[in-house]
């Protein structure tokens, strides 16, 4: 059974212990798929793409890539509010 661990970023990619390796593969592991959907989409759409990060986590990932070109954490329900805003008069 594995152990519950920090969510947190290890020193090294290498784990030299169990809860490292879970760490790594947790951090760096999210941190390369956010890489890896922005080299995609900015390869579809144009490098000049800005890319927000989102979302309780985002700070996290935005500490270890620098694929993130802002964080706004409350931008899903900043956009929320707008759209209601937009709609209370109609």
């Amino acid at each position: 059974m594995l152990r519950r661990v920090d969510l947190r970023a290890p020193r090294r990619a290498v784990g030299t212990n169990t809860a490292a390796a879970m760490q790594s593969g947790i951090i760096f592991g999210f941190v390369s798929l956010v890489e890896g959907m922005v080299a995609r989409i900015k390869a579809e759409i144009g490098e000049d793409a800005w890319v927000i990060g989102t979302g309780g986590w985002a700070h996290m990932i935005a500490r270890e890539t620098q694929a993130l070109d802002r964080v706004d954490e409350d931008l899903t329900l900043t956009g929320l509010r707008l759209v209601y805003e937009m709609n209370e008069g109609a």
